[in-house]
């Protein structure tokens, strides 16, 4: 009677580290989703100019893009999950960061625009001699 108490606890053992694992793997799902949006992101902020204009940030974004396709394949889902949150984030802030410098570039622009324009008005309104 003890040996198939012993065989039962052992099975018991056995059926219920299996179901762990199982339940590990099946909690944490790969993100698939989460590195389709930040692969999205990545491509929009290139097309906005932000590879030149913010390089540091696309830097970042293409690295962490890289990082979590690269857990994703080796089936790591929590670091291939916050990889793809954060590239996400860097390249959006990337795009952010592109427009910006535009805005910047045009509004300084404009400034030197009406600078001249002020000085050519102030020209034309003297008195000639």
């Amino acid at each position: 009677m003890v040996i198939r108490f012993s065989r039962f606890i052992r099975g018991a053992a056995a059926c219920a580290a299996v179901a762990a694992a199982l339940t590990a793997c099946v909690t944490t799902p790969i993100p698939n989703e989460k590195i389709a949006v930040a692969k999205a992101s990545v491509q929009r902020a290139e097309q906005s100019g932000a590879p030149e204009l913010a390089p540091v940030e696309m830097a970042a974004a293409r690295e962490k893009l890289a990082r979590a396709e690269q857990a994703a394949a080796a089936r790591e889902a929590s670091p291939a999950n916050q990889l793809a949150e954060q590239a996400n984030v860097d390249a959006r802030l990337a795009e952010a960061t592109a427009e910006q410098q535009r805005a910047h570039k045009a509004a300084m622009e404009f400034d030197t625009s009406m600078q001249a324009l002020r000085n050519e008005s102030l020209r034309n309104s003297q008195p000639t001699q």
